[in-house]
């Protein structure tokens, strides 16, 4: 009996032991694992055309405003028409917005003010809607993580406003039509990106990007692959960092791009038409314009004005009306133009009037007027600004060089 007693007792402890086992691996099991989340996923129906009521747009944005997890509205009419300002966007754990494959428009006309969407909340996005007709903006943006995509926003004040406390902004693959300003940026955001868009007919300009005084500290704006057609100005920066890269202007009505302050990065773009000029740098600081196509401008295809320290390298300009010129620059802090290619200006392929860049490796053929063309700048009243810009191994071709200022003319020119 004593015998059976100990066995059992022994089996007892041996069980025990491995219950205990078991339990150790089973928490180091779930401790190990990442916790999942007891929210739920919320999906919110859009059924109702309505300003107000069950089933609109407005009582979607109230149910997901106190969800607690991520939450989907789902737009099921064609057309929602607005009366009056919806509530903001406010939930932090997401909140996704999306039009069926059809599409759906929201109708902003009746509105007398304010933005039609106010992305107060992080971790929010919309996809596929078309806003029309809005008095203010189209969408407010004012926190981190907003993405649009496949949206088409048209004749609205501003299609997109962007924030100064707004940062992971992604805006690709939409339609900015006939606003008077498609995009607008209050300041750069850290990975903020403006890709693969169309601007079309925006009546002061596609995008638009500029502060008062300049911040060391701002991340820069990506803004490729965008197609910008029949703008006022495509894209206005000034004193926000920008790097504008690999985007096609077609017939701007005043230039493609205008650059003012500091910041301004444009390389790899593509310039096609319009009674307008190409890229126009005024009042600008440390720009850089490398490595653009120009073709068929009216104008100029690049115009340095009021500038210092702007670099024009390795660009292609072909039958515009002008090349390049250089007016009224910074004499202690001069532009640069390095290994650009001119090819059969209407009139003259280099200008420069009152001021003293340095003109290196140029090449200018088949100028119809000038291939260089050098001013001193008088003005109505006031000293006369010398032009005396320094000319090393261009390539004019047999095109004439004006020189009109007898310092200029004492510089030399190789070809």
């Amino acid at each position: 009996m004593a015998i059976g007693r100990r066995s059992i007792v022994a089996v007892a402890v041996f069980v025990l032991l491995a219950v205990v086992v078991a339990l150790g691996r089973w928490y180091e099991t779930q401790r190990a694992q990442p916790q999942q989340s007891t929210a739920k996923a919320v999906l919110v129906h859009v059924t109702n055309a309505a300003d107000r009521g069950p089933g609109t747009l407005r009582e979607a944005l109230f149910v997901v405003a106190g969800a607690t997890g991520p939450t989907t509205i789902s737009i099921e009419v064609p057309q929602v028409n607005l009366e009056t300002a919806l509530p903001a966007f406010v939930n932090g754990r997401g909140v996704r917005l999306v039009a069926p494959a059809t599409g759906a428009r929201i109708d902003a006309q009746a509105l007398s003010s304010g933005p039609v969407f106010d992305i107060s909340g992080p971790n929010t996005s919309i996809e596929g809607l078309t806003i029309s007709s809005c008095p203010g903006a189209a969408i407010l943006v004012r926190a981190v993580h907003f993405h649009l995509s496949a949206a088409t926003i048209e004749s609205c004040e501003v299609g997109v406003e962007v924030a100064e406390n707004a940062s992971d902004t992604l805006l690709e693959r939409n339609h900015f039509l006939k606003n008077r300003l498609g995009v607008r940026f209050g300041a750069s955001g850290h990975n903020t990106a403006v890709a693969n868009n169309e601007f079309s007919q925006d009546k002061d300009a596609g995008l638009w990007a500029v502060r008062s005084a300049p911040d060391s500290h701002d991340a820069v704006i990506g803004i490729h692959d965008n197609k910008f057609t029949e703008d006022q100005i495509g894209i206005v920066a000034g004193n926000i960092p920008v790097l504008v890269e690999g985007n096609d202007f077609v017939n701007a009505h005043e230039a493609d791009v205008h650059l003012v302050g500091a910041g301004a990065v444009i390389r790899g773009n593509r310039i096609d038409g319009g009674a307008a000029m190409g890229i126009v740098a005024e009042n600008a600081r440390d720009a850089i314009i490398e490595d653009n196509e120009l073709e068929g401008l009216t104008a100029y295809g690049v115009m340095v004005r009021g500038s210092s320290n702007t670099l024009v390298k390795a660009n292609r300009l072909h039958n515009c009306g002008y090349g390049l010129a250089f007016v009224l620059g910074d004499a202690h802090s001069v532009s640069t133009a390095v290994d650009n290619t001119i090819i059969e200006p209407k009139f003259n392929g280099i200008d420069v009037i009152g001021d003293s860049p340095i003109l290196r490796r140029n090449q200018i053929l088949r100028a119809h007027a000038y291939a260089l063309h050098v001013e001193d700048f008088q003005p109505v009243s006031g000293q006369k600004v010398r032009s005396q810009p320094f000319l090393d191994n261009n390539n004019f071709g047999n095109s004439p060089v004006s020189r009109s200022s007898a310092t200029a003319a004492a510089q030399p020119r190789r070809r």
